[in-house]
């Protein structure tokens, strides 16, 4: 039998390699050097949080978590995982905010530090956040979640991502 929830799984799957560009850019990080070649692995990340993860986060929140809230019975359901959407937001603005003020080729011993717990922080969150909804969440919902309300809670999770990204 198909899993209901496999078009989550296989974008998980897929957001999962790009989940490593924040352990690498976080192991890249030196005191008192920070290289075209570290910044770039640094952007890279960025790149990824903003451009995908978050609005991948955001759709969670607007199409699935409500069919999750909906099939436990509970509003709260979901309450802490929409946290962890908010901590990414939050981690990923002070990434941001950081590589405005770096200077291009020096890097302070509190910049350094700074960078690494944010990079180490949201490659955590994230990794946790997603073993979460797989063995919690996708069980539930492929036993109790019809064809046809998989179908919809999926095209309204795509419909949710493309106008957060179409705001970037």
């Amino acid at each position: 039998m198909k899993s209901m929830t496999e078009p989550l799984r296989a974008e998980h799957k897929e957001l999962l390699p790009q989940v490593e560009s924040l352990r690498i850019a976080g192991e890249s990080i030196h005191v008192h050097l920070f290289s075209p070649s570290i910044r770039e692995q640094v952007e890279i990340a960025y790149k990824f949080l903003t451009r995908e993860l978050i609005p991948h986060a955001k759709a969670e929140d607007l199409a699935l978590y409500p069919v999750v809230q909906k099939v436990m019975g509970a509003k709260e359901a979901t309450t802490t995982m929409s946290r962890d959407h908010v901590e990414v937001d939050r981690l990923t603005a002070e990434l941001g905010d950081l590589l405005v003020k770096l200077d291009r080729a020096a890097i302070t011993d509190e910049q350094a530090n700074s960078m690494r717990r944010i990079l180490f922080g949201l490659y955590a969150l994230v990794k946790v956040h997603f073993a979460k909804e797989e063995e919690i969440y996708m069980p539930l919902l492929d036993a109790r979640l019809s064809e046809k309300d998989a179908a919809a809670m999926f095209e309204a999770m795509e419909q949710a991502a493309h106008e957060v990204k179409s705001k970037l």
